[in-house]
């Protein structure tokens, strides 16, 4: 990863709490035109949710508008027409983490692996993800998740892991000597950390799974800060610290080259009934795809 580090040099060494809102906008801004690391990517409007039929050509509007900005897209899917994704973020330019989406439905899971493969050996895949929090909703235990990863390995030729809470692959040794790469989803947030000290917190998660994955490759793929919505513990939603937690979170993945995928993209309303009211406020962009910075 390549950036300006005498554009940053300052900024990196600086108390983010003593800059202004102007100052940490400027910032904001500055770090996406360096071309970061990658993007959480939801193809969903304001009115639609998963299971709504999506439209090729809006998929493509949306990655080509996140584009200049990020050098890798993750989507979450393979299937409800989230396996367009794959094959046009690599028309755009994007390298991809492609996940298979798992649940209790054993028929479903079958249908996301065998697609996911296929986009693999068709070229669209760089990092195959099998499953995302699938044991954190407690919906396959741990071994049925690593038969399906297995499977996947055998028959494809990309890196292949499962993403989870950091703390899954510590807590389940034999789940991460299957994976191989440690895909780490760190939030602080949701752990209820207060934002000045969120960001030492986020190195902590990412310590751990590097820990657990014995020198495997780690990559965080989630992380972020809602700009608006109600207090998880000490932990609040606000603008600043949204801006704050972004800016530092971004350099030091700079600095210390770490693969950092970002949550999210825009901002998503119809998470409000999975998350309660902070669900609608992680994006980068509002809804109507408004930078917030």
């Amino acid at each position: 990863m390549s950036f300006r580090k005498e554009k940053f040099l300052s900024l990196a060494g600086a108390d983010l709490n003593k800059l202004n809102l102007e100052e940490l906008k400027k910032a904001a801004r500055d770090l996406l035109d360096v071309k970061l690391h990658g993007i959480c990517f939801s193809p969903y409007d304001e009115n639609q949710r998963p299971g709504d039929r999506l439209d090729p050509y809006d998929i493509k509007d949306k990655l080509n508008f996140l584009k200049p900005y990020f050098q890798w897209c993750r989507s979450f899917s393979c299937s409800e027409d989230n396996e367009l994704i794959p094959s046009l973020a690599k028309e755009v330019g994007f390298k991809t983490l492609v996940g298979a989406w798992l649940s209790d439905d054993e028929k479903k899971n079958e249908m996301e692996i065998v697609k996911l493969v296929e986009l693999c050996n068709e070229g669209h895949v760089d990092v195959a993800a099998v499953g995302n929090e699938v044991l954190y909703r407690k919906e396959l235990s741990e071994e049925q998740l690593i038969q399906y990863i297995n499977e996947v390995k055998s028959k494809v030729n990309v890196p292949v892991g499962y993403v989870d809470a950091y703390y899954e692959f510590t807590n389940r040794p034999a789940l991460s000597e299957a994976c191989e790469v440690i895909l780490a989803n760190c939030y602080p947030f949701w752990e209820g950390c207060r934002a000045e000290y969120s960001l030492l917190y986020m190195k902590e998660m990412y310590l751990q799974a590097v820990k657990a994955g014995k020198g495997k490759p780690v990559i965080i793929t989630e992380t972020g800060w809602p700009s608006a919505g109600s207090n998880l513990d000490a932990a609040q939603p606000s603008y600043e610290n949204y801006l704050r937690y972004f800016i530092a979170a971004q350099l030091w993945s700079l600095e210390d080259d770490i693969d950092m995928f970002f949550f999210s993209g825009f901002d998503e309303p119809w998470k409000v009934g999975d998350e309660g009211d902070v669900g609608a406020f992680w994006g980068i962009w509002d809804k109507e795809k408004k930078l917030k910075f």
